[in-house]
């Protein structure tokens, strides 16, 4: 047991702290740390950190880690954690600048302790989606029941725990912003142990999550945008680290960024940006919340370049503004969406900022103006337009003594009676309005009274306060319908809300973190949708379902779900195989033109998806199948043989009595946007009739006359079975010749036959 958990370090620690306070040089601070090492690691009894359960789950690890046998000889820094809370976003960078430094080598190993908030953090699947989104490349321990919390008595998110290598406890770091201390603390730990040859140099099993996962068109979209035309689509694709402008048929137009982070203005070509979210499109431009960057960037699609408008590229603390937006800082803008001014004379001079790191909410002045209860600003202003900067959620009549709680998804609504700002601020799991008139903060759906309940969850649909969500990430005013839509990111729902009743309802997702294109929208299925929007004239809605990596479609006047397939020719591979399926494809057999065509119905699917047909024939009455001869089923897709490549084209028939259930994978990369497939079926059968034989027989002599192969005699034979109870005229020379050739086919098909045997 950790006798008195973390506070058995207080005392010391504090005392540690003010003398950092007064130290003038680095190498005071070293010293003041060391001395304190040499302390701790005297104490007659060690503060210990009891040992992770054996039954809990590990990510990046190629199996459970022992904290008192793997870890034994390292230095270990813990960070208790849990994937929703935007501080502990912030942490990751500097754990993640530590392990650049040191490594499992030099004796240090990074464990993050998931430790969750809401219930979808619990789940193990969605905490992988987590480290792959934030490229965790530590080990990571599910603690969802919270035990090792308790034990420590960790009280907020994020808390560092660096540990000597008896797992004894050193330091703690109670929130972000300690970057100099961690390093610092670690750096020092790990030299006193050195001197004396504690330290061991041991690998640690690590297996990365992310090298088992396939590629993916998208990956993680946060958000999705449509402009006015309803022809473009602008999504930002977050673990790719780029922005993407698609037709609405999914064509890329531009992709600008990406694969890797980075921060660089210039062209498309040259262009970084660091898991962007929010994008704001107006005619040519675009504006982009450029979240882990802290920036706020401009593409501009005519002369296909990118510039930084806001931010300085570093985290800010500044919770005023008011600087010029190069020259602001700013904390992980995560959306963005044009208004207007009060004085301004320009439709769309102002870009409100959902500001998550500072839990406000932004202005960026576009062109001079006004906002309300505001003075005149200039053109490049960047200032807090609400919110105290204090994690709350609490409404107000003065927008800043309002406290929001990580503010994710900022939706417009102009019109009257309206005129205000949509918030889904989403670690108070609440959907919150800002008057465009005078400021003021009220509460729509969700959450509760009080405002220092950050807890006050669930999913339940209702009327205000009587709503429950569970960490909405976005929002999207349907300016035909007059409703809202929130993205209920771990509820795995779209609700949407009517703002004059206050109602909350489910519109689309089971509540299951899945995949599935149902028939309808409450049979359909989500995976932390992020981002979602309306176009113009209110007919389709536009979700980035990020967990799932889609881009899904919901019609609203139709209630169909489809998805976004992303197309890009020039990116997709040619597979190895090529050459070979085409002769798969040369050898398929050919039907008769008079064979009969059934066309389905058009069917909406995804890039690698499977979809199944279902094959049931039926043979003319008085016929059976000859179980001898080559009968099958087979695929082809003219001008889209692209679609079949590592495909499996053809299937025998053995029994027409049985429903045949031929399965096909969609590539993950798509050519075009629509294709045709054709399952096409090729049977042998014989009639019970003689006289049907004697024409049949006839007509095989006819051919075989003039060169034809066997194996298409007997197709050919199909097609005259048609006729089947209809007088025929042969004519005198297939009566002259029958005698001839019926001991020649006889010969034939019983050298088939035994040959077919063998």
């Amino acid at each position: 047991m950790a006798a008195g958990g973390l506070a058995g370090l207080l005392p010391a620690q504090t005392q540690l702290e003010y003398a950092l306070l007064d130290a003038d040089t680095a190498q005071e601070k070293e010293n003041l740390v060391y001395q304190y090492l040499k302390k701790m690691d005297s104490r007659e009894r060690d503060l210990t950190v009891p040992e992770l359960g054996g039954d809990l789950q590990w990510l990046n690890t190629a199996g459970p880690i022992s904290l008192h046998k793997d870890l034994c000889g390292k230095v270990v820094v813990l960070d208790f954690f849990t994937y929703c809370c935007i501080n502990c976003l912030h942490l990751l960078p500097d754990l993640h600048a530590l392990e650049c430094q040191y490594s499992d080598k030099d004796g240090l190993i990074i464990v993050g302790v998931h430790s969750a908030k809401f219930p979808n953090e619990k789940v193990l699947d969605n905490i992988k989606s987590a480290v792959l989104r934030y490229n965790i490349v530590h080990p990571v321990v599910n603690d969802a029941d919270a035990t090792l919390w308790h034990e420590l008595e960790v009280s907020c998110w994020p808390t560092l725990v660096i540990l000597g290598p008896r797992g004894n406890m050193l330091f703690s770091l109670v929130g972000e912003g300690h970057r100099e201390k961690l390093f610092l603390f670690t750096s020092v730990t790990l030299k006193f142990y050195k001197e004396r040859g504690q330290i061991k140099d041991n690998n640690i099993g690590i297996k990365l999550y992310r090298d088992t996962l396939p590629p993916s068109p998208l990956l993680f979209p946060g958000k999705v945008t449509v402009d006015n035309s309803g022809e473009r689509l602008v999504i930002a694709d977050t673990g790719h680290h780029r922005i993407l402008v698609t037709q609405k048929n999914g064509q890329i137009l531009h992709a600008i960024g990406g694969p890797s982070s980075g921060r660089r203005d210039g062209r498309f070509s040259e262009a970084a940006f660091n898991s962007p979210q929010g994008i704001a499109i107006k005619n040519n431009v675009i504006y982009v919340a450029d979240t882990e960057n802290h920036l706020i960037r401009k593409i501009d699609l005519e002369l296909e370049m990118v510039t930084t408008v806001a931010g300085i590229g570093i985290q800010g603390v500044d919770k005023e503004g008011g600087a010029k937006g190069e020259e602001q800082p700013i904390s992980s803008p995560w959306d963005v969406v044009f208004g207007n001014s009060i004085s301004g004379t320009q439709e769309g001079d102002v870009l409100w900022i959902a500001m998550a790191g500072t839990h406000q909410v932004w202005a960026l002045m576009l062109e001079g103006g006004k906002l309300p209860k505001g003075s005149d600003l200039k053109k490049g202003v960047c200032l807090r337009f609400a919110g105290s900067g204090n994690e709350e959620n609490r409404n107000n009549a003065y927008p800043h003594k309002a406290g929001f709680a990580q503010p994710s998804g900022i939706s417009l609504a102009s019109e009257e009676p309206w005129n205000c700002l949509f918030v889904a601020d989403s670690e108070s799991s609440t959907v919150r309005t800002i008057s465009l008139k005078d400021g003021a903060v009220k509460h729509l759906v969700g959450g509760e009274r009080d405002p220092l309940n950050l807890f006050a969850f669930g999913d339940m649909d209702g009327a205000g306060i009587n709503a429950k969500l569970q960490h909405p990430l976005g929002v999207t005013w349907d300016k035909k319908r007059k409703l809202l839509y929130v993205a209920d990111s771990y509820n795995h729902k779209i609700k949407v809300v009517d703002p004059k009743m206050k109602n909350c309802a489910t519109l689309a997702g089971t509540g299951e973190a899945s995949d599935v294109i149902g028939s309808s929208f409450a049979q359909s299925t989500f995976n932390e949708p992020g981002g979602l929007c309306v176009e113009e004239n209110g007919r389709l809605m536009y979700v980035a379902d990020t967990n799932n990596h889609q881009i899904k479609v919901l019609d609203l006047e139709t209630k169909i779900l489809s998805m976004l397939p992303i197309l890009n020719p020039e990116a997709c591979d040619v597979p190895d195989n090529l050459p070979v399926q085409k002769d798969k494809i040369t050898n398929l057999p050919k039907l008769p033109k008079s064979a009969p065509v059934l066309q389905l119905p058009s069917l909406t699917v995804a890039p690698g998806q499977t979809i199944q047909f279902l094959l049931k024939l039926t043979l003319p009455p008085d016929s059976k199948l000859n179980e001898e001869a080559p009968n099958s089923w087979f695929i082809t897709a003219e001008d889209n043989t692209w679609l079949l490549q590592g495909q499996c084209l053809s299937g025998e028939i053995k029994d027409v009595s049985c429903q045949i259930i031929i399965p096909f994978q969609l590539p993950r990369s798509c050519l075009s946007a629509e294709a045709i497939l054709a399952v096409k079926a090729c049977l042998y059968y014989c009639s019970k009739v003689f006289q049907l034989l004697w024409v049949s027989l006839s007509i095989l002599t006819c051919h075989f006359e003039e060169g034809e192969s066997f194996a298409t005699l007997f197709t050919d034979c199909k097609c005259y079975w048609k006729y089947e109870g209809k007088e025929t005229d042969l004519g005198f020379y297939h009566f002259l010749h029958f005698t001839t050739y019926c001991f020649r086919i006889f010969c034939l098909c019983l050298l088939w036959i035994v040959a077919r045997k063998s």
